[in-house]
């Protein structure tokens, strides 16, 4: 492996204040785009029916009580023991679910497999967000993630019973998603894949394709809960 060239103290500050400067530009042009997003119209959606914990449920109740809702398509093919790599890399990202609902914002995974499957998927990983199956609903597949179809992000707000849909993306914009691009941009190897533009010699692989196995992050949940057994 390539590392990256070697400076002195100054000349290194000096280069990382100019890139932290454009930087900046970034943030504020990211800025912008947000409040773009903030201006957008809206569209009412449903009535539709979702199978969640506690049975049967309309969308207007996934909110939980919440003003807002964002809602993650999770990736299904059924009857199989470990689902889409990506998606459950995704999710398992989240943690705690409070700065969102601080902000009167509910967060839930939407899944076009069958209850049983997807509830029995969340368990095996510890995952504690709420999940709802899409398998009886037609609400997936018009929300740009029906069975056999992709992911995606979708956010909604509510006007009391009357929901409406103010935002889709899917493929990279699914991104914020997780912490883990973030961090590997910041370091000197990137994300090592084949697309990125990184100096000759760094370790560059197949996109998508590097993420552990599902079990891994079963394993991982089986791992730490024997430690918090162990500490009482």
């Amino acid at each position: 492996m390539s590392l990256p060239q070697l400076a002195d103290h100054a000349s290194w500050a000096a280069a990382l204040a100019e890139h932290r400067a454009r930087e900046k530009e970034l943030t504020r042009r990211v800025d912008a785009l947000a409040a773009e997003r903030r201006r957008l119209p809206m569209v009412e959606v449903g009535p539709y029916t979702l199978r969640g914990e506690d049975g049967d449920v309309g969308l207007a109740e996934v909110f939980e009580g919440r003003a807002q809702l964002i809602t993650y398509h999770f990736m299904w093919t059924p009857g199989t023991h470990d689902q889409c790599g990506g998606c459950t890399f995704f999710t398992s990202h989240v943690g705690t679910l409070e700065p969102l609902h601080s902000k009167d914002t509910t967060f839930a995974i939407v899944t076009a497999g069958p209850w049983e499957e997807a509830v029995a998927y969340r368990d095996r990983f510890g995952w504690t967000m709420p999940w709802y199956s899409t398998a009886e609903s037609p609400f997936g597949a018009d929300m740009g993630a029906g069975p056999g179809e992709g992911f995606g992000l979708n956010v909604f707000v509510r006007d009391g019973d009357r929901v409406f849909r103010t935002y889709h993306t899917d493929g990279r914009g699914s991104e914020p998603f997780t912490n883990s691009w973030a961090l590997l941009d910041l370091t000197p190897n990137g994300r090592q894949e084949d697309w990125q533009d990184v100096p000759a010699g760094r370790p560059q692989g197949e996109r998508y394709q590097w993420w552990p196995e599902p079990e891994r992050y079963a394993e991982e949940f089986r791992r730490n809960q024997e430690v918090r057994s162990a500490r009482g």
